[in-house]
């Protein structure tokens, strides 16, 4: 037998129930246990036991499998593989015993699931019950036939469990044995000894430890088969039982043998007519007292001890008399509990028929109730192909007649628009011409990313472009697309970013290409950039301002950008500044322009640092909000610092004189008087106050324009330097100025002579290193004619 060991897997509390409080519930985890369990319940949990052990014995683990398919000797794997298998095996056996456990729960019950190693289920079972000293198990009966001589599973537990537990074996839900406790046959015992004496002392005695014996030996075959549902089997197993018991004790063979003998055959006799238990008594003992056997071995004078084993005999017989007895009344019982059972059945059968009878009458009305339907359906259903056909061709003809109305609409909103100089001057781009133009969004081709888009360069047709691509599509982007393709669409200004095209499924905007980048980039110098001269930055300024003012100013509404900064300033060709980036731009009725309180509601919006603090106190947003915005502009383009706290820093360096430590050491030569004018100008833009700031286009714009002028005039005199001469002007490749200008397929401009030396070895871009799509060249008469007015002092 392998080794035996018990694993808790789930308990109940920590200090353990008294025994005769606990009943164990034996299962194998099959669909019939459920019955063993929920008969348990039945049973014991009236008489006040709330405490349930479900005993599950399995196999000692001695081989671990393998992927392969054999199996390994548990000792020749580590440790740890063997205990990670033995705590599988117990989940897998927990879960299979659940449902009996929420049988349990659900009557209220605490359960504790036992699980118990072993390879022999027997000693196993009586093991634990003898451990735990419990009192009562209740285990699964199969079937028996009356001619079985096999013993079974049940049979053998209640034969090796100890004394003191009760053993109830169930099968289907009912009681099929019980084999009592030791306690409780003793006490049958002593309430049969009352009615009978004993002759001597050492009768008594001898009776009473053979009493025990039997109760040990003989349990099952008789006590065992009380209450039982099968009873022509408990029948002849207890006569059986009678005669084996004459067989077993050390009796003289031609007396006890005989008698045995005869009082079985007696009692066969009485029994098969089972009509009166009394008479099988009265007819057994009858038989005990004739036969001269008995009255021979009374009377030749037999050892006492002799005569205490036949008291014995005849005192199991009286309790095997009154069992069965109780069995015959049982049996009495069940058979009244048939006959009503038969008389229910038969007054259901007549109920039966009768509503079998009715339920034909009415499939008959419902038959004949179907076939009008059918033929109701196949009208209808006519009738509806009728109409379908009809709706059909009404459907044809209005969708016609809407097709119309929308062409005469669509005809009559382009005429309208042109008339009205509406009409949206932008090209429509598909997505594969976006994706196709930036070479499937390569990140060689990506200019920069912000808030809300990412912008890539691109080529439409050997014209070099700019693609903003919005992050996501949200209600808000949606809208702010909307409001840029709706202003850009419609306005036009030399400082104001062009819109060549857009591909409104996809949020895409496609921009002129801006050389030099941002403002922002420029002042910072990003990828070692020259800088910008005091002169550019003049001249700067005055571009935004009259951009702006553009945007104030146009009809029907005014239009205020909200989100002016160096980075929504972008650099083209000769650094001429345009603004980009309007789509949070806002516009108002020009009245509220002329107003100095009322203007338009809205919520915040920008780039924190150049939002108007009025404007982010209130909400309210006007003309003088992009003024404070271009104030802090004008500040970075003196500075070139970031604009955190600048208003601050160049307040005080203007109030101790000490304005030169802050101006930009990379803007050349600053003119200190015109210098110290622009920074009070944008001071005063940067005041807390709306009606404090001054006018954009009354005061602003005239001190501006004064400053271009004098820019103008020092940006001439620095380009007859030689050393002076515009990055633009400068070939890539040669790194000199140029004199005969190409235009490459890239878009960019080389010397003719350097650029043909390199199509000629090489078929990619020289700055980009992308392959080109031909290796034609267009001359650049612009940028020569620029380039020879610079050198004839002419150029601006």
């Amino acid at each position: 037998m392998g080794e035996k060991s018990m694993n808790k897997v789930e308990g109940l509390d920590e200090l353990p129930p008294p025994a005769d409080l606990v009943a164990a519930v034996a299962i194998t985890g099959s669909k019939k246990n459920k019955h063993v369990v929920k008969w348990a319940l039945e049973k014991f949990v009236p008489e006040g036991i709330v405490y349930f052990k479900l005993l599950h014995v399995r196999p000692v683990i001695s081989r671990i499998p393998t992927p392969m398919g054999n199996h390994i000797p548990i000792s020749q794997v580590r440790e740890d593989i063997a205990a990670a298998f033995r705590k599988e095996v117990e989940w897998q056996v927990t879960e299979k015993l659940l449902p009996y456990k929420m049988m349990c729960t659900q009557r209220k019950v605490q359960v504790e699931i036992v699980q118990i190693e072993s390879d022999d289920v027997v000693t196993g079972i009586a093991g634990d019950i003898r451990k735990h000293k419990i009192t009562k198990l209740v285990i699964g009966a199969s079937s028996r036939r009356i001619f079985s001589r096999s013993r079974t599973m049940s049979s053998r537990i209640s034969e090796c469990c100890p004394t003191f537990c009760t053993v109830y074996a169930v099968s289907k839900g009912k009681l099929s044995s019980l084999r009592p406790s030791d306690s409780e046959t003793n006490e049958c015992c002593r309430d049969d000894s009352s009615d009978t004496s004993c002759s001597t002392d050492n009768s008594s005695s001898h009776i009473a430890s053979s009493q025990t014996d039997w109760t040990d030996r003989g349990s099952i075959g008789s006590f065992s088969r009380f209450r039982s549902d099968s009873l022509p089997v408990q029948r002849l197993q207890a006569l059986s039982t009678i005669n084996q018991t004459l067989f077993d004790k050390n009796m003289p063979l031609s007396g006890i043998v005989h008698s045995g003998n005869l009082s079985v055959d007696t009692v066969q006799r009485s029994y098969g007519n089972r009509n009166d238990t009394t008479s099988y008594a009265s007819s057994f003992m009858s038989s005990v007292a004739d036969n001269p056997s008995f009255n021979e071995a009374s009377t030749s004078g037999a050892s006492t001890e002799t005569r205490a084993n036949i008291d014995f005999e005849l005192e199991k017989l009286r309790i095997e008399l009154r069992h069965i007895r109780g069995m015959y009344a049982v049996a009495e019982g069940e058979a009244i509990h048939a006959s009503r059972k038969l008389n229910e059945l038969q007054k259901c059968r007549l109920e039966e028929e009768i509503n079998l009878k009715q339920i034909s009458f009415k499939e008959q009305e419902a038959e004949d109730l179907a076939r009008q339907e059918i033929r109701r359906h196949e009208a209808a259903k006519i009738e509806a192909e009728l109409v379908k056909e009809s709706a059909e061709r009404e459907a044809a003809e209005r969708k016609e007649a809407e097709i119309r109305a929308s062409r005469q609409t669509k005809e009559k909103e382009r005429l309208e628009s042109v008339f009205n100089g509406s009409f949206y001057q932008y090209r429509l781009f598909t997505w594969e011409e976006i994706i196709s133009a930036t070479s499937s969004f390569s990140d060689n081709l990506k200019i920069g990313t912000g808030a809300h888009g990412t912008v890539y360069k691109c080529s439409f047709q050997h014209t070099t472009a700019a693609v903003k691509i919005l992050h996501a599509k949200e209600a808000n982007r949606s809208r702010q697309f909307q409001q840029e393709l709706e202003i850009l669409s419609k306005i036009r200004h030399p400082h104001l970013l062009i819109l060549l095209g857009a591909c409104p499924d996809q949020s895409c905007l496609v921009y002129e290409f801006m050389e030099n980048g941002s403002l922002e980039d420029r002042l910072m110098r990003k990828n070692n950039t020259p800088p910008l001269l005091w002169f550019d930055r003049f001249r700067i300024a005055w571009e935004v301002a009259l951009a702006l003012v553009f945007l104030h100013n146009s009809k029907p509404k005014a239009i205020i950008h909200r989100d002016l900064k160096p980075a929504n300033i972008l650099l083209g060709r000769n650094y001429v500044s345009k603004i980009g980036d309007v789509g949070l731009s806002t516009m108002v009725n020009e009245d509220y322009l002329s107003l100095s309180s009322a203007y338009k509601d809205t919520a915040p919006v920008g780039t924190l640092c150049y939002i108007d603090p009025e404007y982010q106190r209130t909400g309210v947003v006007s003309a003088k909000s992009d003024v404070y915005a271009f104030g802090m502009v004008i500040l970075q383009l003196l500075t070139a610092k970031p604009a955190i706290a600048l208003a601050h820093k160049v307040e005080l360096a203007v109030a101790n004189d000490r304005l030169m430590e802050v101006l930009d050491p990379e803007g050349g030569a600053w003119p200190i008087e015109e210098a110290m004018d622009l920074a009070l100008m944008a001071l005063k833009c940067t005041e807390l106050r709306r009606i404090d700031r001054p006018d954009l286009e009354n005061h602003i714009l005239p001190i501006l324009e004064k400053m271009k002028e004098l820019a103008e005039n020092a940006r001439n005199l620095a380009l007859h330097s030689p050393q002076a001469a515009p990055k633009h002007f400068i070939c890539p490749i040669l790194n000199e100025v140029m004199t005969d200008p190409c235009v490459a397929a890239d878009g960019y401009t080389y010397e003719r002579r350097a650029i043909e030396g390199w199509l000629e070895e090489k078929d990619t871009s020289p700055i980009t290193d992308l392959p080109l799509p031909h290796k034609c060249l267009v001359p650049n008469y612009a940028l020569l004619s620029e380039i020879v007015e610079c050198k004839s002092g002419k150029g601006t």
